[in-house]
C-alpha cells in the first residue's frame, strides 16, 4: 500500500496568548482523570470474556463536587498508542498509577475548563482495549454506540479490563458529541448511523463513509495489504495474537477481486443515512489522497439532518491547521448549540464554507453550486470538444503500470496514455460537484484497467497538497500558540502552521479508475474478449475548482495508475472508441 506515515517532531518555541471565545470557568489542572472499561456484547478475540473498550475520561471537578452534570466530547481511535493524533502525532500518556495524564489534541485543554467532559476511547484491540477491530463494520459501530450508551446509563463499565468494580457515568448529561479525523472520523460517521440515543452531533474530519472506494475502484482492487496490524502497527501485542482468526475471516469476506459484496455493503454508510439523528459537521479536502472526497459527497448528499461543511483545496489536513482561530470558534459554537442547546445562530448560518484559492474562503448556502449544470465533452483527434467526433475515430495506447497519473498529465508525447484538451476557455468556469466519464475501449488481454484524470492546464499558485511531497497544503512552523489550559503532563500549546503553496502549470482536479471487466456490474467481473469493445461509465472524484479564462480543461485516459494499484501482471494494448467516449462535468459559467 503506497501511503505516507509522517510523525511530526515537536520543538520548543515561543508561545503566544491563549485564544478563547469566552473565559474559562473550571480548573484544568484539578480536573478528574480516570479510566472506565466499557463492556461490549461480543467476544471477538475469543478469550472467554466480553470485550471491553478503555475510555479515558477528563472532566472538571467543580461540577462533580456540586452534583452538576456535564456534556461529553468523545473520540474513538486506533491511533492513541501506535501513531498519535494531530500534526504533532500526540499519544496518550499515563502516570505511575496508570491514570490518564496526557490527552492528545486541544479538545481537553480548551473544552474541559468550559464545562465539558472529554472521553478518548481506544478502539478494540488497541492500546488498553481488548477485542478485535471490524474495519468499520457492524461490530466497530456497535462498540462506539455502546460507549454512548454507557454515558447515558444504559451500559456497564468497570475499573479494569478484566473483572474490576462497576463504574457509572452519572456525571454525564447524556448529550454526546463525537469528533475525529480519518479513521476516527470514519468511526464517528458509522456510530451516527446507529441512531443511538444521546448522540447529538458528529464532527467528522476527512472521515470515510464508503470504505469500498479506499480498497477498490469500480471493480479494480488496489492491492492494499489486508491487515489491521501494520504498517502502522495498530493492534496491541495481545490482540496481534488473539485476533489473527478474526482478521483472516475479514480478509476472506473482503476478497481481492474488486467485487461489491455484503462486506462492503455493511460498511456503506450513505445507505444508512436515514438512521442518522445527530447533526453533522464535516470537513474535507478535495486534494485528499488518503480519504477521497467521494466519501464526503456521498455522505453529504444522503444526510437529512442539520449539517455543515468546510471544504478546501488541500489534502489530508485538520482545519485546526488551516484556519485555527476560525475553526476552533466554529467548533465551539457547534458543540454549544447541539450539546447545550445554546441559541447562537450557528445552525442558521450558511451551511458551507469553501476555499477556492489558498487562504481565500467564502460562504455558501449549498454544495454543489446550485447553478452548476452538466456539460459534456468528447475527445477528438484535434482535442477535447463539445461536439461528438464522427465514427470511426479511434486511438491506441499501451498500459504501463510503472507510471501513473502524475506522469500521464505531462504535456509531452507518450504512448502510455491519451491526452485531449479544450481550446483556451473564453471565460472563467467553476466546476462544482461530481463528474462522470464514459469510456468505450477494447483490450488485447482478458484483464484491463482504465484510469482517468481531469486536468486544469494553465499557470496557477495552489496549495502544495500532494501527499507524497508535503503536508497536505500546510507548513509547520517553530512557534506555538495555546488553546486552553495546560497541566504538567499536557500542554495546550501547539506548533503553528501556515499555508504552503507551489506554482504549477497544470493541476489534476478529478480522478477515477475502473476494471473494464466490471463493465456490466460491480458485483462480479468477467474476462474480456480481446478485440471486442466494452463501454463503462463511472463517477469521478468530486471537485469544486475554478478554471480561469485562458486555461484549458484536459481529459487524460490511461491504464493502471502506479500510484493507486499494484502491477496486475498484464500490460495490454488498449484502443479507445472516441465517438463513444465522453466526459461530463458540472459547470457554472
Amino acid at each position: 500500500m503506497r501511503s505516507l506515515w509522517v510523525a511530526v517532531c515537536t520543538a520548543i518555541a515561543v508561545t503566544t496568548p491563549v485564544h478563547q471565545a469566552q473565559a474559562s470557568t473550571y480548573s484544568y489542572e484539578n480536573a478528574i482523570r480516570e479510566t472506565a472499561w466499557v463492556e461490549l456484547d461480543v467476544d471477538l478475540d475469543r478469550d472467554g470474556h466480553r470485550d471491553r473498550l478503555a475510555a479515558d475520561v477528563i472532566r472538571p471537578s467543580e461540577p462533580a463536587a456540586s452534583g452538576e452534570k456535564v456534556p461529553v466530547l468523545m473520540d474513538i481511535s486506533p491511533y492513541y498508542a501506535c501513531c498519535g493524533r494531530g500534526n504533532e502525532a500526540q499519544k496518550k500518556t499515563y502516570d505511575a498509577d496508570g491514570r490518564p495524564a496526557g490527552f492528545p489534541l486541544y479538545y481537553d485543554n480548551y473544552f474541559v475548563p468550559k464545562g465539558y467532559a472529554v472521553v478518548l476511547v481506544d478502539m478494540s484491540g488497541t492500546n488498553r482495549s481488548t477485542g478485535c477491530m471490524d474495519r468499520g463494520g457492524p461490530h466497530d459501530v456497535a462498540a462506539g454506540a455502546q460507549v454512548v450508551n454507557w454515558l447515558n446509563g444504559r451500559a456497564r463499565a468497570y475499573t479494569r479490563p478484566f473483572g474490576g468494580e462497576p463504574v457509572g457515568a452519572g456525571w454525564s448529561t447524556g448529550a454526546v458529541g463525537i469528533w475525529g479525523k480519518s479513521h476516527d472520523g470514519w468511526l464517528a460517521n458509522g456510530i451516527a448511523t446507529t441512531g443511538v440515543r444521546g448522540l447529538k452531533t458528529v464532527v467528522s474530519i476527512a472521515g470515510n463513509t464508503d470504505i469500498y472506494r479506499t480498497f477498490n475502484a469500480n471493480g479494480a482492487w488496489r492491492g492494499y495489504e489486508q491487515t489491521d496490524a501494520g504498517p502502522p502497527q495498530l493492534y496491541n501485542e495481545r490482540a496481534m495474537r488473539l485476533c489473527a482468526p478474526f482478521t483472516e475471516e475479514l480478509n476472506r469476506q473482503e476478497g481481492t477481486d474488486g467485487d461489491w459484496n455484503r462486506y462492503w455493503q455493511e460498511r456503506y454508510y450513505p445507505g444508512k443515512a436515514d438512521r442518522v439523528r445527530a447533526s453533522v459537521f464535516v470537513t474535507q479536502g478535495f486534494g485528499d489522497y488518503a480519504v477521497s472526497a467521494s466519501n464526503f459527497s456521498l455522505w453529504w448528499r444522503a444526510l437529512r439532518v442539520p449539517r455543515k461543511a468546510w471544504l478546501f483545496q488541500g489534502g489530508h489536513v485538520d482545519p485546526f491547521d488551516l484556519r485555527r482561530a476560525d475553526y476552533v470558534s466554529t467548533v465551539e459554537r457547534w458543540f454549544d448549540r447541539w450539546l447545550r442547546g445554546a441559541d447562537n445562530g450557528v445552525d442558521r448560518e450558511p451551511a458551507v464554507t469553501i476555499e477556492h484559492a489558498p487562504g481565500q474562503w467564502s460562504d455558501a448556502r449549498a454544495w454543489p453550486a446550485p447553478a452548476a449544470r452538466p456539460r459534456t465533452w468528447w475527445p477528438r483527434p484535434e482535442g477535447l470538444s463539445t461536439s461528438r467526433p464522427e465514427a470511426p475515430a479511434q486511438a491506441t495506447f499501451h498500459d504501463n503500470p510503472d507510471i501513473g497519473r502524475f506522469e500521464w498529465v505531462k504535456d509531452e508525447p507518450s504512448d502510455n496514455r491519451l491526452l485531449y484538451k479544450t481550446e483556451p476557455l473564453a471565460t472563467e468556469t467553476r466546476l462544482s460537484g461530481t463528474g462522470r466519464v464514459t469510456v468505450t475501449m477494447k483490450s488485447s488481454t482478458p484483464i484491463a484497467r482504465v484510469g482517468v484524470a481531469v486536468v486544469d492546464y494553465g499557470p496557477a499558485t495552489i496549495r502544495d497538497y500532494v501527499e507524497i511531497t508535503g503536508q497536505g497544503g500546510i507548513r509547520t512552523l517553530t512557534t506555538r500558540s495555546c488553546w486552553g489550559e495546560s497541566s504538567g503532563a499536557d500542554s495546550a500549546c501547539y506548533l503553528d502552521t501556515e499555508t504552503a503553496t507551489t506554482t504549477v502549470d497544470r493541476e489534476i482536479v478529478a480522478t477515477g479508475w475502473a476494471d473494464l471487466g466490471h463493465h456490466a456490474t460491480l458485483r462480479h467481473g468477467l474476462p474480456l474478449d480481446p478485440g471486442r469493445f466494452y463501454t463503462m461509465s463511472f463517477d469521478l472524484s468530486p471537485l469544486d475548482h475554478v478554471v480561469p479564462a485562458g486555461h484549458r480543461i484536459g481529459l487524460v485516459i490511461g491504464g493502471t495508475d502506479y500510484w493507486e494499484f499494484l502491477d496486475p501482471g498484464r500490460r495490454p494494448t488498449l484502443t479507445v472508441d472516441l465517438a463513444r467516449t465522453s466526459l461530463t462535468l458540472p459547470a457554472v459559467g
